[in-house]
């Protein structure tokens, strides 16, 4: 099992990354079998090249994110963060509860996301 600093690691790469790195970069956090889904009650996306593809959908928007609370036990990480996403003159601010479960090799096993219409702010 992966240890707690190694959860919290990769949860602040993670959110580094959602930031500013590609969907390349993300996915490699992931296991090749990992599932994501995103938000909660939509597509759930398997294995990394949908992961890639859910990814790369914001690769080419301006991107800031920052933490807001973590919290791991065992082989998992609850956290909040705050995404705000530019395109052209709009955008939005995304304020979503992640659940991520780690395997064995401290890879992201499965990501959910909880979040709905009433968590995004339109800037």
């Amino acid at each position: 099992m992966p240890s707690a600093e190694h959860i919290t690691e990769t949860v602040n790469r993670y959110i580094s990354l959602v930031a500013k790195g590609t969907a390349d970069d993300i996915v490699e956090l992931y296991a090749d079998d990992a599932t994501v889904e995103d938000p909660v009650g939509a597509e759930t996306h398997i294995g990394r090249q949908a992961i890639r593809g859910f990814y790369s959908t914001f690769e080419n928007m301006e991107r800031e994110n920052e933490l807001t609370l973590l919290r791991v036990a065992g082989n998992e990480a609850a956290f909040g963060f705050r995404l705000t996403v530019k395109a052209g003159d709009g955008g939005m601010v995304i304020e979503p509860i992640v659940v991520m479960a780690f395997n064995d090799e401290g890879k992201v096993a499965a990501m959910k996301a909880y979040w709905s219409p009433e968590n995004v702010t339109q800037l």
